[in-house]
């Protein structure tokens, strides 16, 4: 897909250190990343989690790029098999994965101009092309303006960290 000021394209196994980066960058802004020594380790087994996944089609990524071919943003959806459940509509039985949209990002020198929204519809047509029942993510405080003009709704998931003291 092209527009006047970049490309999107999609991702391929030798993106995952860019995805990567993404990754850490998007959980650093978002306060989840307490230390460099964090952010090298989560960088590293991110690099070859997503090349593996990229190459097994368990994940499928988008950058935009712009015309001296350098990433401005991207936007992935890790595939995760489910049970079989009721359809969003509410009228069948659902078999298919869900898309887990993860790593939105976008270079702090293009933000505001459209570039994440772009990639999330270039998502979203993906996901209704392959007849998903639906696609989930987990919004940041940043991003959840963006996803609720597209039409996510906000659901009644609740964490729980075994381990971590109440």
């Amino acid at each position: 897909m092209s527009h006047p000021h970049y490309q999107i394209r999609t991702c391929t196994a030798t993106d995952a250190p860019v995805i990567a980066r993404h990754r850490v960058e998007m959980f650093r802004e978002m306060g989840s990343v307490p230390s460099d020594e964090l952010a090298r380790a989560l960088f590293e087994h991110s690099v070859s989690a997503l090349a593996n996944e990229l190459r097994s089609g368990g994940y499928f990524g988008w950058f935009a790029v712009d015309h001296s071919d350098r990433v401005i943003a991207g936007a992935g959806a890790h595939v995760k098999p489910q049970l079989p459940r009721i359809s969003g509509d509410g009228k069948s039985i659902a078999l298919s994965p869900v898309p887990l949209i993860v790593n939105v990002y976008t270079e702090p020198d293009w933000r505001n101009k459209g570039v994440a929204r772009a990639l999330m519809n270039t998502l979203m047509r993906w996901a209704r092309e392959r007849a998903f029942d639906r696609v989930v993510l987990h919004a940041s405080d940043a991003g959840r303006p963006l996803y609720e003009s597209l039409g996510f709704r906000a659901t009644n998931e609740m964490r729980w960290f075994p381990g971590v003291a109440d």
